[in-house]
C-alpha cells in the first residue's frame, strides 16, 4: 500500500506519525512523509522535519520526507490524488469532554476533498 502522511506539528499529527511509522516497520507498506506549514502550531518545519526523520531511523524505515508549501490541507489532496497514492494518513483530533471528536481545520478539509482514503489516527 502507498501511504501520505501528513506531519503539520500537532500532538496529534505526532502520535500519527508514530503509529504509522511502527505499521510500516512490519508491513512494509511504502510512506511518504510530507511536513505540512500548519498554522495552529508554533513549530518550524525544519523542526518538524527532524522528529519525523528521528522516528524513521528509530524504527529503520526508509520513507521519503518532503515539505509542501501553500494551503497544507488542498495541497496534501493534490498530492495524493496526483501521485496515485492507496491512502491519506492524518492525526484525527481530540475527544471532547462530551465525547465528540474534534477536529481541526486541515484534517476537516482532507477528509471533505479528498478522493483517496483517509485513514484519521487519535
Amino acid at each position: 500500500m502507498k501511504l501520505l502522511l501528513g506531519v503539520g506539528g500537532s500532538e496529534d499529527s505526532l502520535t500519527a506519525l508514530e503509529r504509522t511509522v511502527e505499521r510500516v516497520a512490519e508491513t512494509g507498506d511504502a510512506l511518504t512523509v510530507v511536513v505540512l506549514d500548519n498554522p495552529t502550531t508554533d513549530t518550524p518545519p525544519s523542526e518538524i522535519e527532524r522528529q519525523v526523520r528521528e522516528a524513521l531511523d528509530a524504527a529503520g524505515v526508509d520513507a521519503a520526507v518532503r515539505r509542501l508549501d501553500g494551503d497544507p490541507g488542498s495541497r496534501l489532496v493534490e498530492v495524493a490524488e496526483d501521485e496515485q497514492y492507496d491512502r491519506i494518513v492524518l492525526g484525527g483530533g481530540e475527544t471532547s469532554p462530551m465525547g465528540k471528536i474534534k477536529i481541526g481545520s486541515i484534517a476537516e478539509f482532507v477528509l471533505l476533498n479528498s478522493h483517496v482514503s483517509v485513514t484519521l489516527i487519535r
